[in-house]
C-alpha cells in the first residue's frame, strides 16, 4: 500500500522520532496504529493525534531513551501508554504523542473504561494489540521502515479488514459487539460518533447491540457513573457539531435521548396549532429545522460557513419548552393552541441539561452555555412589530459582541423555514425587515464593523446637566443612543442640545 506522508503534520520530527528509535533498538519494530491510520487512509490529516507503539523494547529502557527525547509525561501510564513530545514541539505543541508498547486488556465486564487490567508486553503480537480495540477502522496498524532517508511504510497490519469496513463506510466493532461494549459502554457512544463525523452506515449487529445495552450508559458502580458525563458531553457535541441531523436520528433511534435527555421526548405528539405548523408535531418542526441547516436556501442565505455548535444546539432545543407551556382550546379555554412562555421554560430547561451533562467540560469543542441559551431565549425576536422596534434594540441583539447576532438572524431564518402555515407559504417578511433595520445601521460603521460609540456616557450626562444619580441618567442615556443611531444627533454638541431639550420638556 502505497501511503503519501507529505500533508502530514509534523513529518520531520515523525521521521527523526523513527529513525532514532529504531537506531538506538536495532531490533525494535515501530508501528502507527488506531485512530491515526485511519485518518490517513481517509486522507482527513488536518488535525491528527499520533498514536505510535513499540514492540520488542522494555518497557523502562524505552522510558528512559523517551526522556533523553523530549518530554514525558507519565498521566497515561496506567494505561501502559507514555504521553511524548519530542523537544522540538514542546513549545509548538500542546498535544502529546501515545507512546506504548504491545498490551493486553482484561476488562472487569463492569463496562467503565477504568475497570481494565492492562499488561504490557514488548513481545506480543500486534495482531493480538489490535485485536482488543474498539471498532475494525481503528485496528489497523503501519509499520515503519526508513529508507534512503524517506519515511516507508514497511508493512499494513489489517486482521480485522478496517480498510475494507472505511471503503464500504461502515462502522463495526471489533469482534463481538456486546463484548466489546460491556468492556467500555462509552464505545456506544464513539461509535455513533464516528458514523456522524465520517457519514458511515453502523454495522447492523453493532447497531443491535447499541441500542440493547444503551440502558447501561447510566450505570453507576461504587456510587459512581462507569461512563463519566465529561465523556458523554464530548460524544455529543462531536456528534451534533459534525452532523446534526444524522446525530439526531441516531441519539434517538438508538435510546440515547431516552437515557439521557428525557426531557427533550416529549416533543413528541405534542401538537401544535395548525394554522401555523401543518409540518406536524414540535419533534417534526424541530427535526425539520434541523434538516433545514443543510438546505439551499439557508446556504443561500448565509453562505456555506461553517455553523457554530451553539447555534446547532439552539436549534435542537429552541422548542423544548412547548411541551411544558401548552394551552388547549378544550383544556384550557383558549383560541388556539398556545405556547405562552415557552422560550424562557425552554432556556431554563437547556440550562438545566447542559449542566447536568457537563457540556463546558469539553475542551475538543468549545461550547458557550449562555450564548445557546440567549439563543434559545430569543428566538421569538422577529415575530415582533420590526417597524416599531427602537435601533437600540436592533444594535442590542444583533451587534452584540458578547454573544451572536448571525446566529440569532440563523435561528430565526430556521426557525420560519420550519413552519409550515395552511396556506403553504413560509413568512419570512420580518426576517427581511430585520435584515433591513440591520443593514441601514451597518452604514454607521466607519471601522472594525463596530457601531460608533455613545456620544456621552452617564458620567458626562450627570455633569454636563448637573444630574445626580437615578433612573433619569439611565433614560437619558437610552434616548440619546437611540437619536445617534437614527442619525439625528452626530456629535457631542449636537447630543448636549438634544438632552437640553428633552430635559426643559420633562421627557
Amino acid at each position: 500500500m502505497k501511503i503519501d506522508f507529505q500533508k502530514i503534520k509534523y513529518k520531520k520530527e515523525i521521521i527523526n522520532f523513527v529513525k532514532k528509535i529504531l537506531k538506538e533498538f536495532p531490533c525494535a519494530e515501530v508501528f502507527l496504529v488506531g485512530g491515526t491510520v485511519r485518518d490517513i487512509l481517509l486522507k482527513q490529516t488536518g488535525q491528527m493525534d499520533y498514536d505510535f507503539l513499540i514492540r520488542k523494547v522494555e518497557v523502562k529502557k524505552l522510558e528512559n531513551f523517551l526522556n533523553k527525547l523530549g518530554k514525558v509525561n507519565l498521566v497515561g501510564k496506567q494505561f501502559g501508554v507514555f504521553k511524548f513530545l519530542p523537544r522540538t514541539l514542546i513549545k509548538k505543541e500542546k498535544d502529546s504523542w501515545d507512546i506504548a508498547l504491545p498490551r493486553t486488556e482484561y476488562s472487569g465486564g463492569s463496562g467503565a473504561r477504568t475497570d481494565f487490567n492492562i499488561q504490557s508486553d514488548s513481545n506480543l503480537s500486534i495482531e493480538e494489540d489490535l485485536s482488543r480495540r474498539d471498532f475494525t477502522i481503528n485496528a489497523m496498524a503501519f509499520e515503519f521502515k526508513i529508507q534512503n532517508s524517506e519515511l516507508k511504510i514497511k508493512k499494513v497490519i489489517d486482521p480485522f479488514d478496517g480498510h475494507g469496513d472505511l471503503r464500504k463506510k461502515i462502522i463495526r466493532a471489533n469482534g463481538n459487539p456486546e463484548q466489546r461494549f460491556k468492556e467500555d459502554y462509552s464505545r456506544m457512544l464513539r461509535g455513533i460518533r464516528f458514523a456522524c463525523q465520517f457519514n458511515f452506515k453502523i454495522e447492523e449487529k453493532t447497531w443491535r447491540a447499541i441500542k440493547k445495552l444503551m440502558p447501561h450508559i447510566n450505570d453507576i458502580l461504587n456510587g459512581e457513573r462507569l461512563v463519566p458525563y465529561e465523556t458523554i458531553a464530548k460524544e455529543f457535541l462531536k456528534s451534533f457539531y459534525c452532523a446534526p441531523l444524522k446525530a439526531f436520528d441516531l441519539y434517538d433511534q438508538s435510546g440515547i435521548f431516552k437515557n439521557l435527555i428525557p426531557e427533550i421526548l416529549k416533543m413528541k405528539k405534542c401538537p401544535q396549532p395548525k394554522i401555523y405548523h401543518t409540518e406536524g408535531d414540535v419533534w417534526q418542526h424541530t427535526r425539520l429545522a434541523i434538516l433545514n441547516l443543510d438546505s439551499k436556501k439557508f446556504k443561500k442565505q448565509f453562505g456555506l460557513e461553517k455553523n457554530s455548535i451553539e447555534l446547532i444546539l439552539a436549534i435542537l432545543f429552541h422548542d423544548i419548552g412547548k411541551p411544558y407551556t401548552i394551552k388547549t382550546p378544550k383544556k384550557d379555554g383558549v383560541d388556539r393552541i398556545r405556547f405562552n412562555g415557552h422560550d424562557q421554560v425552554g432556556a431554563k430547561l437547556f440550562k438545566k441539561i447542559s449542566r447536568r451533562l457537563k457540556f463546558s467540560s469539553v475542551s475538543d469543542i468549545k461550547f458557550n452555555i449562555a450564548k445557546a441559551v440567549w439563543l434559545i431565549v430569543n428566538h421569538l425576536l422577529i415575530f415582533q412589530e420590526i417597524e416599531e422596534m427602537k435601533n437600540r434594540t436592533i444594535e442590542k441583539y444583533f451587534f452584540n459582541e458578547k454573544y451572536s447576532g448571525q446566529d440569532l438572524l440563523k435561528l430565526s431564518f430556521i426557525d420560519t423555514l420550519a413552519t409550515v402555515p395552511k396556506n403553504g407559504k413560509k413568512n419570512f417578511k420580518n426576517f427581511y425587515k430585520i435584515i433591513k433595520r440591520i443593514e441601514e445601521l451597518k452604514k454607521l460603521i466607519k471601522e472594525k464593523n463596530k457601531l460608533p460609540k455613545s456620544i456621552l456616557d452617564g458620567n458626562k450626562i450627570m455633569k454636563e446637566f448637573n444630574l445626580s444619580s437615578g433612573p433619569q441618567i439611565g433614560k437619558l442615556i437610552e434616548i440619546l443612543r437611540e437619536a445617534q443611531l437614527g442619525g439625528m444627533v452626530k456629535n457631542k454638541k449636537e447630543a448636549r442640545k438634544f438632552l437640553k431639550q428633552k430635559l426643559t420638556c420633562s421627557f
